[in-house]
């Protein structure tokens, strides 16, 4: 079989692995020279804790076994289970971390309340002030930047696949040819037994043409990275705001901290949660936003930096380094947010991969497997 894969982001990449490791032969397009998009400007992580039960759940447990054996085969993925902190403060935030390691899936998720010193044994560089945290195991990191490089390196060494850069696909075919084919912007035909559309949050152009009413939105946010730290950042780290914003925290316990414990202005103006995760190099990656509403900004604001910075800096009980980049992107996101993606044929033997919202960077691997397994690869 011979798969096209339209979009270089980690989706994309996950379904050319998919079809590589099941013997097909696979050319994958991207319209930029390398993919720009937000499959590069994550955290890297691989967020198991806050997902959803039931399907969510599941898909992020499936993508984070896939992700660690897939880092064992591609070292540069630069896999680490470190697992994540989430420090509270308060008899309100520890209610509804309780709530959470009291799920019947807890064990799962690896949840597991801790006490302040336990948490420092896990993560020393939280030196800041804080009465527990909630410790999930299962979630890990990746380095986002260079992933896809290193998966296309692996895919090359097949000997099954190819990367053709700088090209936007402009047209589906309907010529007989064969099951399926594409013309790129430089006239070019690509032919096979398949095309899987992952375009990632270019949902004009051709995507339009396809699906008019598709059901996903586009979300734009801003973060930052820092210098290296000058030591070892040994878990991922979130606040008490996350508990608002993923829905494994939903509990009797988090509608009293949202009735009783506002949010800072800054943050609840901007829909914020503080997410942080060391790269390799040392620097810490530090989000993040929200916005929802069209056109977006251009320009990103600093006031939602200053937040996050006072925010870290609490928890590490120190100055946070020399703020090297600031940037913002935008994912594509299913309107319907239980939706993990939305996944659809849009013509004979093409199917669009969508809308994987914040989920895209855990739960590429098994979004993927579940395309191939659905289309028969």
């Amino acid at each position: 079989m011979r798969v096209i894969v339209v979009g270089g982001g980690v989706v994309g990449t996950m379904h050319a692995w998919q079809a590589v490791e099941r013997g097909h032969e696979v050319v994958q397009i991207e319209r930029e020279a390398e993919a720009r998009g937000a499959s590069l400007r994550n955290f890297g992580q691989i967020w198991v804790s806050g997902r959803a039960g039931g399907e969510e759940l599941d898909t992020a447990l499936r993508a984070r076994e896939l992700w660690e054996a897939i880092g064992e085969r591609v070292p540069g993925l630069g896999f680490r289970a470190i697992g994540s902190l989430t420090p509270v403060r308060n008899s309100r935030e520890r209610a509804v971390a309780e709530a959470a390691a009291a799920r019947p899936d807890a064990a799962a998720r690896g949840y597991r309340l801790v006490t302040a010193e336990e948490a420092r044994k896990i993560n020393p560089a939280l030196r800041g002030a804080f009465e527990a945290a909630l410790w999930c195991e299962r979630d890990a990191a990746v380095e986002p930047r260079t992933a896809q490089l290193h998966l296309r390196e692996a895919l090359k060494a097949s000997g099954r696949y190819a990367f053709l850069p700088g090209r936007e696909v402009r047209e589906v075919l309907d010529n007989g040819a064969g099951p399926a084919a594409v013309r790129d912007d430089h006239g070019d035909v690509h032919q096979g037994d398949a095309v899987v559309l992952a375009t990632g949050a270019w949902l004009s152009g051709l995507v339009r043409e396809l699906v008019p009413d598709l059901p996903v939105r586009r979300v734009r946010l801003q973060m930052m990275q820092t210098a290296p730290l000058g030591e070892a950042l040994t878990t991922s780290v979130a606040d008490a705001d996350s508990f608002r914003y993923y829905p494994a925290y939903t509990s009797r316990a988090l509608d009293e901290l949202n009735a009783g414990q506002a949010q800072a202005p800054i943050a609840a103006a901007h829909k914020m949660q503080l997410l942080m995760v060391q790269r390799q190099d040392g620097g810490l990656t530090i989000g993040d936003t929200h916005e929802y509403e069209h056109p977006f900004a251009f320009d990103t604001l600093e006031d939602p930096y200053t937040h996050l910075t006072e925010v870290v800096e609490s928890f590490l009980g120190r100055p946070l380094p020399q703020i090297r980049r600031r940037w913002a992107g935008v994912y594509a996101q299913c309107t319907d947010t239980t939706r993990v993606v939305h996944r659809q044929q849009v013509a004979d033997g093409v199917w669009l991969v969508t809308g994987p919202g914040g989920r895209g960077m855990t739960c590429s691997p098994a979004i993927a497997e579940t395309t191939a397994n659905e289309l028969g690869w």
